[in-house]
């Protein structure tokens, strides 16, 4: 009988021991990378993009340093995948199946005798077959506007013109904001005794059918300073005033966060909304109105004297109206006059819990009971920036609001008079030059790839020849991109100077805004309505992705 050998039993139970437990370690180890997944992840923002795309969109780095880009503006409308549908309202549009439902309605009311149709040779501009054929012409030419109402035609200058005015709303903008138009439209008559239009003149041709819009603000009765002022013309869909508290019982019973002035201030735009959404931000999750100074400095880049400017209105930039309809703020000097009239007035005075450095989380005074928390940022830079607060574990729970800042209805105006005075039917090119052209080093190849020889020949594989084209650029000189115009129509934003000279109803508006002091069209403001003209391009060529390989944001960051 054969013994057993004493060696060979342990190696094979230990062989059985030690893949039991590499499997059990590896089994430990999925549950804990699994565990650690569920409590970190964080679902992407259903507003908007999620906050670690937005942080890479405004700032490669995790530290407190921005990287300004200033030669495209985003907002929240241009964030937004789509319109946020909880905050639009509910606006039927003029479409093929309303109009047919008109004409229906109108044939049943009216019944022509007569085959020659003697009643068309006169134009009657109140007459419904009027309105129908405008409409229909309307939204067979523009195919990229959406109207969503018409005014009645009025009579034009001669006995066969009609004026007439319309709302409408550009299918690339994810707003619900209207916008006005008005046209001349001379007419004939088609089969069926139909009216049918001979010729429509251009972008606001209709001047009997402009509104005579209701100001808000008196600006007769208000010295100017300026014997140039226009006449007093304003949007009425534009409500830009300063909210009230109302009583001092209101104010006591509201519960507030107030940011002080930090370092953020005269920074670049880039880094404001940055700071500025952070707050807001804060201010939601803890269910507190917050407290916003309308006074804004802006950057030296944006400034022809390349100093900072303070003192600018949040007004002139972004739209205050959509802002208060969709986040609980107050402004900074109605809060603090509520606050010393009720100090002055009570012996017990309001309660308030200061908080000075950015590292008391929001989670923290999450159930802090004080009428209002002050955050105080008095530590050197880059410690006193605002949005230092929503870093780290805050990035958790704070989400940026970028659905509530929008740009200014103001703006947006002039935007869609240059798009409207090229009737909506034009490409566009950005051109990148000014510092970046200049620094060889990171971009060795932007000057040379945006000279005008080399922009002809790229737009020429990219766009059709004598198509309106419109040139987003911080090229300085006018006359640059003259050789283009060999080949297209080309527009600028320097073109359309009336649009904010002193005759201009922007003009106008934010004179009104500064106590009567006239305001400048600033670099910002420049900047803001090149990149919605782009936006609204049938074709849009860019500088860093068509014109040139050098990258956005230097030599090896591509």
């Amino acid at each position: 009988m054969k013994e057993s050998n004493p060696i060979t039993e342990p190696i094979g139970q230990n062989l059985i021991k030690l893949i039991s437990n590499l499997c059990f370690s590896v089994f430990v180890f999925s549950v804990l990378i699994f565990t650690v997944i569920a409590i970190t992840y964080q679902p992407p923002d259903p507003w908007l993009e999620s906050a670690p795309a937005l942080t890479k969109f405004f700032t490669k780095t995790e530290n407190a340093t921005f990287k300004d880009d200033s030669s495209i503006l985003k907002t929240g409308e241009d964030l937004q995948a789509m319109p946020l549908a909880p905050l639009v309202p509910p606006v039927s549009s003029i479409t093929e199946v309303v109009i047919e439902k008109s004409e229906e309605e109108v044939k049943n009311m009216t019944v022509t005798e007569k085959s020659d149709c003697d009643e068309l040779r006169v134009v009657n501009c109140s007459d419904p077959r009027v309105l129908i054929a405008v409409e229909r012409f309307n939204l067979r030419l523009f195919k990229s506007i959406v109207f969503l109402e018409y005014q009645k035609p009025v009579n034009g200058s001669k006995a066969n013109e009609c004026d007439v005015a319309w709302r409408f709303r550009n299918k690339k903008e994810k707003s619900w904001r209207k916008y006005r138009d008005f046209r001349r439209f001379r007419f004939g008559y088609g089969e069926n005794c139909t009216y049918k239009i001979v010729r429509a003149g251009g972008w606001h041709s209709g001047f009997n059918a402009r509104r005579s819009f209701r100001n808000r603000v008196n600006a007769t009765s208000r010295s100017v300073g300026n014997p140039k002022v226009a006449p007093a013309f304003r949007d009425d869909e534009i409500n830009d005033t300063i909210p009230t508290l109302g009583s001092l019982t209101n104010f006591r019973k509201g519960k507030y966060l107030y940011y002080s002035r930090g370092g953020d201030y005269c920074k670049g735009m880039n880094q404001y909304m940055w700071s500025f959404l952070c707050g807001l931000g804060e201010a939601i999750y803890l269910n507190r109105t917050f407290v916003m100074d309308l006074s804004v400095c802006l950057a030296a880049t944006y400034n022809p004297s390349n100093k900072d400017e303070e003192g600018k209105d949040f007004r002139y930039y972004f739209d205050f109206e959509h802002l208060k309809e969709v986040a609980s703020v107050v402004e900074e000097g109605e809060f603090l006059r509520d606050w010393k009239k009720w100090d002055r007035g009570h012996k017990r005075k309001v309660p308030v819990k200061k908080v000075v450095t950015h590292k008391v989380t929001p989670v923290q005074l999450k159930k802090d009971k004080s009428t209002i928390i002050w955050r105080q940022f008095d530590s050197p830079e880059p410690e006193n920036y605002w949005y230092r607060v929503c870093e780290g574990q805050a990035a958790k729970y704070i989400q940026r609001p970028w659905h509530a800042l929008w740009k200014s209805k103001r703006l947006m105006n002039i935007v869609t008079e240059i798009s409207g005075q090229m009737d909506w039917d034009f490409d566009a090119v950005h051109v990148v030059r000014g510092e970046k052209a200049q620094n060889k080093e990171l971009w060795p190849h932007l000057d040379v790839d945006t000279s005008p020889d080399a922009l002809l020949t790229k737009l020429q594989g990219m766009i059709h020849p004598w198509r309106n084209l419109y040139i987003a650029t911080n090229e300085p000189f006018y006359n640059y991109f003259d050789k283009l115009r060999s080949q297209y129509k080309v527009h600028l934003l320097d073109d359309y100077k009336e649009l904010w000279s002193n005759t201009s109803e922007w003009y106008n508006e934010t004179t009104l805004l500064n106590d009567g002091r006239p305001v400048e069209f600033d670099g910002y403001m420049r900047v803001a309505v090149d990149t919605e003209v782009f936006y609204r391009a049938k074709t849009r060529v860019e500088t860093f992705y068509n014109l040139t390989k050098d990258c956005k944001d230097g030599v090896n960051t591509c």
